[in-house]
């Protein structure tokens, strides 16, 4: 038995994070800021994981904030509320940011601020019957989390605010209609769809991964000229390195490239 929120275990070098509240559906509490936190930077340290696997516990992936603490929080003055809201924050910074692609595995349903962490992650494995839901309307919230920004980078303004505005649930196959889901599996089966897809990428090459990620992370918002400029950095960078070396050598010499060996060498590290 464990008292840790976040569980924490290995395959290969897929390191995999799971949110364990099952009695709340995965519910988001204080806990999960600190301890997810410093298990992304753990991993992001670690130079035998090469990507990240995040997961709720159970059949439920997160259902959003906790109501009974955000009750509590109509008690505190706007500057406490304001402190406590940017834990959540942090954490979403911290997914966005990590040096590993992360992904999310979903089954059952994310909504609220799960939806923000799914959506924050770099890529999304869904079971076909999960839904996703931005909630907050019907116990008169407004989002945070980022969820907006998040949404509004594959939907458009009228189905955002719809989805704000009714806090429908969306189902996972329309979400993949629309491009944020890369896989959709069986229910069940998105923990192992995920891990199979983390392992793909976690045997590329780590600091090239962790560049791409930047490239794209943020394509989205940046001009053609950032784009390009941030582009050019970073191929200038990924041509002196060691792991462009293995990779083109191994290309002209006709075999599979081994980028394992590179992982310890942190010289050309972004």
């Amino acid at each position: 038995m464990t008292d840790k929120t976040v569980l924490i275990s290995q395959e290969g070098a897929v390191r995999i994070l799971i949110n364990s509240n099952p009695a709340a559906r995965n519910a988001i509490t204080p806990t999960l800021y600190a301890e997810l936190s410093a298990a992304l930077t753990d991993a992001q340290n670690d130079a035998e994981v090469g990507a990240i696997v995040f997961t709720g516990a159970g059949d439920f992936f997160c259902a959003g904030g906790d109501l009974n603490l955000l009750a509590k929080r109509r008690e505190l003055p706007a500057s406490a509320r304001r402190e406590k809201l940017e834990g959540l924050h942090d954490l979403i910074r911290a997914i966005r940011d990590c040096g590993k692609p992360v992904i999310a595995a979903v089954e059952g349903g994310a909504a609220g601020a799960g939806l923000s962490m799914a959506l924050a992650c770099d890529m999304l494995v869904s079971a076909r019957d999960a839904f996703y839901t931005v909630a907050y309307v019907k116990v008169g919230l407004t989002p945070d989390g980022g969820a907006t920004a998040f949404l509004a980078e594959f939907v458009s303004r009228q189905v955002l605010t719809e989805m704000c505005l009714t806090g429908d649930r969306m189902p996972a196959e329309r979400l993949h209609a629309l491009g944020a889901v890369n896989r959709l599996t069986d229910k069940g089966a998105a923990l192992a769809e995920a891990i199979a897809l983390a392992a793909k990428v976690a045997s590329g090459p780590q600091r090239a991964s962790a560049r791409i990620k930047t490239l794209c992370r943020q394509a989205h918002s940046a001009t053609l000229e950032e784009q390009l400029d941030a582009e050019a950095v970073f191929m200038v960078e990924s041509q002196a390195d060691t792991e462009a070396a293995e990779g083109i050598g191994a290309f002209l010499g006709k075999r599979k490239a081994d980028f394992s060996a590179l992982r310890h060498n942190k010289q050309d590290a972004p």
